[in-house]
């Protein structure tokens, strides 16, 4: 099973929802990143560090990991045009997915293939990219250990004249699609939620290239669901370093968040489903 690092797809999203000026960008991210793919991976077995213990503890990851699986409807905006409206449900060991939209249509992921209708018109690549970028964007807090992941201090922890919490991540040489990326993760230093992750994108092009160009999503209007903090408002932004948050990219609701129980046969594609 091909393993990617916890951040690439995000990465990859804002570069496929650029305006047009940088779909250029856009085309060589997809053909590198589309095969991305959520797994159950166990925890690393090394010492995690103290900043990523607190985030964990602050979103509460060991419940969360004690539910089956969890349902949100999402809207999504990109550019003034929704990108995606609908149901998500995900099993909370990152390893099955299913985006119901508005309209009734499916798409299914089991760790590392995803599974669609044959009258489904959409490229695999673009299938790919919707099974398993939003899914990740949910997933974040609980994703932060996984094996590869590599922590150390930031200096700089103000973002936009406010104070955080901001440790990098970088990844073990062999990590994943872009082991060369580097995130910045922000978060409040009164309740460690995350708040604010900034990265890079280095596929297709080198480090210091990417370096030109970094982006951040923002995490906002956490609510409790079950005791657990959820964010249920996602903000896109463009990054730097000095400047923080400077151009707002696209926004994402999250409504009727819930967790279920019964999940044996939720998962499972109808029969005649390509797998991809």
């Amino acid at each position: 099973m091909l393993r990617y690092t916890l951040f690439g797809l995000i990465a990859w999203c804002l570069f496929a929802c650029q305006p047009t000026e940088t779909k250029q960008a856009s085309t060589a991210a997809e053909e590198t990143n589309t095969a991305a793919a959520i797994s159950d991976q166990p925890e690393r077995t090394e010492t995690t560090p103290a900043f990523v213990e607190q985030l964990e503890q602050a979103h509460a990851k060991a419940d969360f990991r004690t539910h089956a699986a969890i349902q949100f409807d999402l809207e999504l905006l990109f550019g003034g045009k929704k990108r995606f409206e609908g149901t998500v449900t995900l099993s909370t060991d990152s390893g099955k997915g299913l985006l119901t939209e508005k309209s009734g249509r499916q798409l299914f992921y089991l760790k590392d293939s995803i599974y669609y209708a044959p009258d489904d018109e959409r490229k695999p690549s673009s299938l790919r990219f919707t099974a398993y970028t939003w899914s990740y964007f949910f997933l974040l807090p609980y994703k932060l250990s996984d094996p590869g992941t590599q922590w150390q201090d930031y200096a700089n922890k103000t973002l936009n004249g406010e104070g955080y919490l901001a440790e990098k991540l970088s990844f073990a040489s062999g990590t994943g699609d872009a082991p060369d990326d580097w995130y910045i993760v922000y978060a409040d230093t009164e309740n460690q939620l995350i708040e604010v992750a900034a990265y890079i994108v280095t596929a297709r092009q080198s480090q210091a290239e990417a370096e030109e160009d970094p982006h951040a999503i923002q995490y906002g209007d956490y609510r409790a669901i079950g005791g657990i903090p959820i964010a249920h408002q996602w903000t896109f932004w463009g990054w730097r370093t000095a400047e923080g948050l400077t151009d707002k990219l696209g926004s994402a609701t999250l409504s009727n968040v819930r967790f279920l129980k019964n999940v044996e046969d939720l998962f499972t594609p109808p029969p005649g489903f390509i797998a991809g």
